[in-house]
C-alpha cells in the first residue's frame, strides 16, 4: 500500500480520510506488521546494493520517502545496522574499506592473469536472499577458469564465518596447490584479520576489487543473477532449510553439470573442465601467467610472472595496498 500512493503525500491522504496521520501508521503497524517491516527492509537492501553500499541511512531514508515510503531515519539507521550494511563505507581516494574498522585492502591480481586451467583463480561475492520474514545470507565461490561453483554457504549472518565456511568447503572439495588467487570486492567480510588469516594458511593470494568497479568480479555476480532468476524469484520458500536444499540441487545437479554457458562454449562448467584437463598436455596446466605494467597508460609491460607452479607459493603473500600519495607531493 505505502508503494502505490503515488504522488500523494501521507499528510494529503489521511486529509482525503479524515483520519490523523497516528492513526494511519498505527493501524498499519497493526495490520500488516511483518509485510510492512520486510517491505521497508527489501527496499533498504535494493538501495544499498543499487548504490554498492555508497548510501548512508540518510540518503536512503531520502530515497525512501521520494519512492512514497514513510519511514523515520532512526529506523532505517536500526535496520540498517542489523542487516550489517553499515559496514563497508568507501571513501574518495582512499584504499581501505572502512577506516573504522582498521581493515586493508589488496591490490588487483585478477585483472593480470592470463588464465591456463582451474584453480589458478577463484572469485568471491555474498548476496542476500528475502525469505517470507526474513533475511538470509548467501555466500559463494567460483573457479575463474571454468565458472564452476566450487563452494557455498548460507546462513542467517553477515559474519566472517559465512565466508570462511564457504572457503572452507571449496578448499575441502577442490584441494588446490599454494599459489591460487582468491579474487573478492571490498568487503569486510575478505578483509577481516580472521578470513586473511585462513587465505595465508592455505597458501592463497589475495586479490580485490578496484573501488566502484563491478566488472572485476563479473563471473560470481553473474552466477547470482542467473541463481536469482532462475531459481529464487521461481519459487517459494518454507524456510532456511527449505532453500537450501534447492540451492544444493540448483549447484550441483543442474548450473554445475547440465546448463550451458556462453563463455564456456556453450559446455557445462564440469564438462568444460574434463576437455580442458584431457586437452592441456603441458606441465603448467594448473600455472597462470601474471603481467605487470608501467605506470605510464599500463602500455609497456615491464615484467612477467608464473604463478601456482610446484608445490611452494611462487608469489609471496602480498602486503596490504598502500595509501596513495598526493601526485602534488610526490614530485
Amino acid at each position: 500500500m505505502m508503494s502505490r500512493q503515488g504522488s500523494l503525500s501521507i499528510e494529503r491522504m489521511c486529509k482525503l480520510a479524515g483520519v490523523s496521520r497516528a492513526t494511519f501508521y498505527r493501524s498499519l503497524r497493526e495490520q500488516q506488521p511483518v509485510e510492512e517491516e520486510m517491505e521497508v527492509r527489501s527496499a533498504i537492501q535494493q538501495i544499498a546494493l543499487e548504490h554498492r553500499r555508497r548510501y548512508g541511512y540518510r540518503r536512503i531514508t531520502a530515497e525512501l520517502r521520494r519512492r512514497g515510503m514513510a519511514v523515520n531515519h532512526k529506523r532505517v539507521l536500526r535496520m540498517m545496522r542489523e542487516d550489517n550494511l553499515l559496514a563497508v563505507q568507501p571513501r574518495a581516494f582512499v584504499m581501505t574499506t572502512d577506516s573504522d574498522h582498521g581493515l586493508e585492502v589488496y591490490l588487483n591480481l585478477a585483472g593480470r592473469m592470463k588464465l591456463t586451467g582451474i584453480d589458478q583463480l577463484w572469485v568471491a561475492d555474498i548476496t542476500y536472499i528475502r525469505l517470507k520474514a526474513e533475511f538470509v545470507y548467501l555466500a559463494v565461490i567460483l573457479d575463474g577458469h571454468s565458472r564452476k561453483v566450487v563452494g557455498w554457504a548460507l546462513e542467517r549472518t553477515l559474519a566472517s564465518r559465512l565466508a570462511v565456511a564457504a572457503l572452507n568447503q571449496a578448499v575441502a572439495v577442490r584441494q588446490p596447490l599454494p599459489g591460487l588467487v582468491h579474487h573478492s570486492d571490498r568487503g569486510v567480510q575478505y578483509a577481516c584479520a580472521e578470513y586473511v588469516a585462513v587465505l595465508k594458511n592455505y597458501g592463497m593470494i589475495p586479490s580485490m576489487s578496484r573501488p566502484a568497479n563491478p566488472y572485476d568480479n563479473a563471473s560470481c555476480e553473474s552466477f547470482i543473477k542467473t541463481l536469482k532468476r532462475e531459481e529464487i524469484y521461481t519459487r517459494r520458500y518454507d524456510n532456511l532449510e527449505h532453500l537450501r536444499a534447492n540451492i544444493e540441487e540448483f549447484v550441483e545437479e543442474y548450473y554445475n553439470r547440465q546448463r550451458l554457458h556462453s563463455a564456456l562454449g556453450y559446455q557445462a562448467p564440469e564438462g568444460f573442465e574434463k576437455q580442458s584437463e584431457s586437452s592441456s598436455a603441458a606441465p603448467d596446466f594448473r600455472s597462470a601467467t601474471m603481467n605487470f605494467f608501467e605506470n605510464k597508460g599500463n602500455k609497456k609491460m615491464i615484467s612477467e610472472l608464473m604463478i601456482g607452479e610446484g608445490d611452494s607459493i611462487a608469489v609471496p603473500f602480498p602486503e596490504p595496498h598502500p595509501l596513495l600519495e598526493d601526485p602534488g607531493k610526490a614530485q
